[in-house]
């Protein structure tokens, strides 16, 4: 084989790797929306899992994506990180059963407080900015 097609071969082996962690990021958001409304979650784990939801699935980020690298920094670090806390937090048992309830969904849930919670960071941080320059 050539070079270049070895190229090929390990471009689309790294594509469809990215691929299923998208995926696996995905479900696990929805798994993590289903505990935080689980009685049977623990507290600690509900709170990490429902502030990371709120996040991930607000329409609005913290850091705009058209902030060149940092734009980005938030969906490749700090949601995956939430993510992984949460999940620490949960009980193995449960969250195999919240990702299959997941995986099962028909669709992806919305976040309304995690939108709030964003627009009111960026008006606090507004205000202040303003209060600073007058």
């Amino acid at each position: 084989m050539t070079e270049s097609a070895w190229d090929d071969i390990g471009m689309s082996r790294t594509l469809e790797r990215a691929k299923q962690w998208a995926r696996a990021v995905k479900r696990d958001v929805a798994a993590l929306w289903i505990a935080g409304r689980d009685p049977r979650t623990p507290l600690a784990a509900k709170v990490v899992a429902l502030a990371v939801v709120a996040y991930a699935l607000s329409p609005v980020d913290l850091i705009p994506d058209v902030i060149p690298v940092l734009g980005y920094l938030d969906d490749l670090i700090i949601v995956p990180l939430g993510i992984m806390l949460a999940i620490r937090l949960i009980p193995d048992e449960l969250l195999a059963e919240f990702r299959a309830r997941a995986a099962a969904a028909p669709r992806r849930p919305a976040s309304v407080a995690g939108l709030t919670a964003v627009l009111v960071i960026w008006a606090g941080a507004l205000g202040l900015l303003a209060f600073w320059l007058l």
